[in-house]
């Protein structure tokens, strides 16, 4: 068959990586003027580095990204809360999990998967898999898929407006190079307090990703339009003494900020030969770490379901559902007065447990 996917994002590109390794045809036509690498880094649970190894995208066979071995959670004053072992997840799916940047995801992905870039999709007929072009030129298939992201055109020629909404709550995130205590480990360290939520995650090569997340302010995100970010952060967290969260505020560069939006997802969210996948379909905060692991769920079930699309959206739904309406809770950047009166092995038994219900991959393994 021949699919046309809109939009070169992570979904697009693992749906067209393994459309092509099953034999179809695919074509990708990507806005942006050249890959889309900018960003911070991403966590990916077992479902999706199975995925990945079965695009030959896997990250550690490419010699990037961290594995993960545990999920701290800690008091802005160092006082370790609760630990999560994510080796459990491995020794119970067969799969690790990898911390990786978006741009060395994003390239792995990419490899020999023909992408147009510097072609926004400006018209689109969802009843004929047509898509118009900003040059003129119309590009048709058996199937279109729109992974154009949360302002999709796909999905505005299907369903109208954009569906998500502000959920309160901002990110702002960078990487440092400075070593610390966690960027050559495989812990992953979420500080909570009254201020906000910091993050510390290894992300391979050197790298450490933090990031904060913080309520927003009345009307608008919190600093959206601050001239100095940096400054208000260290402002707000110059308080916290957990481990290397303070070297980390002192070398702080610039960071990337976007707010969190979520939505909820519909049964169904396309129409005749056309559908939508990764947040196109079921925008949510990265508060679950999910987006990217449900961006290629999507592709991974879609390649086995072009003949029933619907029947793709419905299985879809189900499961994504549960990482979208957890997430939207925002209950990770709240967890500072229960963290600590949970028992880690509670805790990992529900986590590596909740790990297979949010991934078709997974509830459909042996």
């Amino acid at each position: 068959m021949r699919v046309v996917v809109i939009g070169a994002g992570v979904a697009g590109l693992a749906l067209a990586r393994g459309l092509i390794g099953a034999g179809h045809r695919a074509e990708v036509y990507e806005e942006a003027p050249e890959p889309r690498t900018a960003g911070g880094s991403v966590s990916l649970w077992p479902g999706s580095t199975a995925i990945l190894g079965e695009l030959k995208a896997e990250p550690a066979a490419r010699g990037v990204g961290r594995r993960l071995e545990t999920l701290e959670s800690w008091a802005s004053d160092g006082r370790r809360l609760l630990t999560i072992d994510l080796t459990a997840a491995e020794r119970r799916y067969g799969h690790p999990c990898v911390h990786v940047s978006r741009a060395e995801l994003v390239e792995g992905l990419a490899d020999g998967v023909p992408v147009t870039y510097g072609a926004p999709a400006v018209h689109v007929d969802p009843g004929r898999a047509l898509v118009r072009l900003a040059d003129g030129r119309e590009v048709r298939g058996d199937v279109l898929v729109g992974a154009d992201g949360r302002r999709s055109v796909v999905r505005r020629a299907l369903r109208g407006g954009d569906p998500a909404k502000l959920s309160g709550w901002v990110t702002w995130q960078g990487f440092t190079a400075t070593p610390t205590e966690l960027t050559g480990d495989g812990r992953a360290v979420m500080i909570a307090g009254r201020e906000g939520l910091c993050g510390l995650i290894p992300a391979g090569r050197g790298r450490l990703l933090w990031w904060f997340d913080v309520r927003s302010g009345p009307g608008r995100p919190l600093w959206a339009d601050d001239p100095d970010p940096v400054a208000r952060l260290r402002e707000r967290f110059g308080g916290w003494t957990a481990g290397p969260l303070p070297g980390v505020l002192g070398d702080l560069g610039e960071p990337d900020f976007f707010p969190h939006h979520s939505q909820s997802v519909p049964a169904l969210w396309g129409e005749g030969p056309t559908t939508l996948a990764g947040d196109s379909a079921h925008t949510m905060p990265p508060t679950m770490a999910q987006g990217a692991n449900q961006a290629l769920e999507d592709a991974w079930l879609l390649t086995r379901s072009l003949g029933d699309l619907r029947g793709y959206e419905r299985a879809r739904a189900k499961v994504v559902r549960r990482p979208a309406r957890l997430a939207a809770t925002e209950a990770t950047n709240m967890q500072r007065p229960i963290a600590g009166l949970l028992p880690d092995r509670l805790v990992t038994r529900f986590y590596t447990w909740f790990l297979r219900r949010a991934s078709n991959y997974l509830l459909t393994a042996p």
